[in-house]
């Protein structure tokens, strides 16, 4: 029963500081609703500014149901038996084995999905489309939702099946080969998601000739970058938000516009967003932050290693484990489940470590292209997405990725 306690207090805690925090958000968002701060406000209209907060709040109470059902579902998986039950009723069907402990996992997997879903529509369909930014209609939604389940199914099968398999027969270090593989697969991810998946739900085309694919030649020139290729994105058949990025590894990296962002900046403010991203490749960011990946992915299949032998672990929880058999799935699912309600806690690390490299990239892209240019492309996207400009400071501290729009402007205006 100590496990029991332990979970239930990291559980009530975690719960509660996501429902304070969004509290504190929606409270302060409100507050500032009606005046654009000063530093924005001949750039951004009133109405605009009032349009941010409401989709925030909308946002927010949204993500706080969310979090309610979820921790719902949790206690019912665990504390209520119905991991229990569903791992019974997998083993009276299938027997004992892999392919029981396969399903077992998938069952969690679709029962979670199915759950969800109708917050997934919700969002998608009244939310977003509230807000004026949805493009998507609901075949599209259901295509992209079914070519998801199977792409998972095909990947995510064999890849459980080696883990579970090791789980059986490597040993006491099964760990550490379970972690080698998932560590290579993730490695070769980076080369697969671009190539072969990504191109399965969006279209890619070759940025057309013209003034912005000759600016961006020449910034890929000055920070000695070597692309695959440069091409544009028909993210505007799901959003209107916009983005770029680059995807891959090695000779593999392409750059990806979404036609949304082409749509909306000139070309000076694309190249300019476009430092940014290569200031993240420039200044290593990704490859620390694969690098700490690895090295949490090391820590979590350790103690899983450990974890997954305790009888209490399970009977602290709400199952009964073959104390004669295998409980490999089990103790992933198990592990699964419970392991985020601890890790909560440590989201202000990386989003602190997060904000750092963002701040880093914006130097970069100040010194190889404008910081003027990036300033205005950002509050053009500030004001297209409906970002907050008045995010509550607690809130940034614990879970946002990058810097307030106040704090990143300010910092970005010492480069001009």
């Amino acid at each position: 029963m100590t496990f029991t306690i332990i979970f239930l207090i990291a559980f009530i805690a975690s719960f509660g500081l996501r429902h304070w925090l969004s509290n504190r958000q929606m409270r302060h968002v409100a507050a500032h609703r009606d005046a654009v701060p000063a530093e924005f406000a001949t750039q951004i209209t009133l109405a605009e500014h009032q349009k941010a907060a409401d989709y925030t709040m909308a946002k927010l109470r949204l993500g706080t149901l969310e979090n309610g059902v979820s921790a719902i579902i949790l206690i019912a998986f665990t504390l209520l038996g119905g991991l229990q039950l569903l791992n019974m009723s997998l083993l009276q069907l299938l027997g004992e084995g892999i392919a029981q402990q396969i399903a077992l996992l998938v069952s969690i997997v679709l029962i979670s999905g199915i759950l969800d879903l109708p917050f997934s529509w919700y969002k998608q369909f009244h939310l977003e489309e509230r807000f004026g930014f949805n493009r998507m209609n609901g075949r599209l939604f259901v295509s992209d939702m079914f070519k998801g389940i199977g792409i998972g199914g095909a990947i995510g099968i064999p890849l459980l099946w080696v883990i579970l398999s090791l789980m059986e027969q490597a040993g006491d270090l099964w760990w550490f080969w379970a972690w080698a593989v998932i560590t290579a697969f993730s490695l070769l991810m980076q080369w697969i998601f671009p190539t072969f998946i990504m191109p399965i739900f969006n279209k890619f085309q070759a940025l057309e000739e013209g003034a912005l694919k000759t600016q961006i030649e020449a910034l890929l020139k000055r920070c000695d970058f070597a692309s695959q290729g440069l091409f544009v994105m028909d993210g505007s058949k799901r959003s209107a938000h916009g983005n770029a990025f680059f995807a891959g590894m090695g000779k593999a990296k392409r750059i990806v516009f979404f036609d949304t962002l082409i749509e909306k900046l000139n070309p000076q403010e694309v190249e300019a967003v476009l430092a940014h991203e290569l200031g993240h490749y420039k200044c290593n960011h990704i490859r620390k932050r694969l690098l700490v990946s690895f090295a949490m992915s090391f820590g979590m299949f350790a103690l899983l290693g450990w974890i997954s032998t305790q009888v209490w672990f399970y009977s602290d929880l709400g199952v009964t484990p073959n104390p004669n058999g295998y409980n490999g799935g089990l103790a992933l699912a198990l592990f699964m489940l419970v392991s985020p309600v601890f890790s909560f806690f440590f989201t202000p690390l990386s989003s602190l470590s997060s904000r750092k490299h963002e701040y880093e990239a914006d130097g970069f892209a100040a010194d190889k292209s404008s910081a003027n240019d990036l300033i205005t492309a950002l509050v053009k996207l500030y004001q297209d997405n409906a970002s907050t400009l008045t995010p509550d400071p607690l809130y940034t501290a614990f879970y946002s990725s990058h810097p307030p729009a106040p704090l990143r402007i300010a910092n970005l205006k010492r480069f001009t």
